[in-house]
């Protein structure tokens, strides 16, 4: 339907699971994209198989992670969608959970997203005039984690509850230049990051937490994603999606 037809896109964390599902949808539907992500040889092979680029990046480095974005905003010709994909998964009793180990967590999933949001933005807005049309998107991945908590993973759940924070605060500072500002908030997803290491029994138990009765797969995202990077979402900012076959209700 090439529903992104000629967009200029970003997504960090894009060389597997969820990211790499978006990237190839986003480019089926006719985006130019640009994939960072630590995973460089993943991140270059996914890319080339696109017709996208790559770059290599540690996004818990600062001032990598500008250089990054700011090569991929260049080598685009400019920037229409940020997908703020990118996140790490650790596990750790409350009573046990070391302070570096906190600060690890939220350098990746909320910090970076500060930074590659900050210079997407300032791209969007110099390359754009603001005017009815949306000048902007940017879509950063939460998780149902950010709403709901969970034992074990207080570090990860904090992290993606600042990142709904984050989107909101976003969407009211970058809205007068016409740019959209949502998240999605996935459940349990099909990926080596969701399931890799769990048990048939933990998957089983799941997937009947759901009405649907599964998991999602990394599509069942993408998918949510793209609506959300093209002109139907364009009255839409500020707000939280799940995409969660139902698991909210529990």
């Amino acid at each position: 339907m090439n529903r992104l037809a000629g967009r200029r896109v970003i997504v960090t964390g894009g060389a597997r699971g969820v990211g790499a599902a978006i990237v190839r949808i986003f480019a089926a539907e006719g985006a130019r994209v640009a994939v960072l992500d630590r995973r460089g040889e993943e991140a270059a092979r996914l890319a080339a198989a696109v017709g996208g680029r790559a770059y290599a990046v540690d996004l818990a480095d600062v001032a990598a992670t500008r250089e990054a974005m700011d090569r991929a905003i260049t080598g685009l010709g400019g920037l229409d969608v940020l997908v703020n994909n990118a996140g790490i998964l650790r596990f750790s009793a409350l009573l046990d959970l070391d302070p570096a180990e906190w600060d690890e967590v939220f350098g990746v999933n909320t910090r970076a997203m500060l930074v590659t949001t900050q210079v997407a933005a300032r791209a969007m807005i110099a390359f754009r005039t603001p005017s009815d049309d949306c000048a902007g998107k940017i879509i950063n991945m939460a998780g149902a984690g950010g709403r709901t908590g969970g034992a074990g993973y207080a570090h990860y759940a904090a992290s993606k509850a600042a990142v709904v924070a984050l989107t909101q605060a976003a969407a009211h500072e970058l809205g007068p230049h016409g740019i959209t500002v949502n998240c999605l908030c996935p459940g349990f997803v099909r990926t080596d990051m969701g399931t890799a290491d769990r048990t048939v029994q933990d998957i089983a138990a799941w997937s009947g937490l759901s009405p649907l009765g599964r998991l999602a797969e990394p599509e069942d995202v993408a998918r949510t994603a793209l609506f959300l990077a093209s002109d139907d979402s364009d009255y839409l900012t500020g707000d939280a999606l799940n995409v969660a076959g139902g698991l909210a209700v529990h």
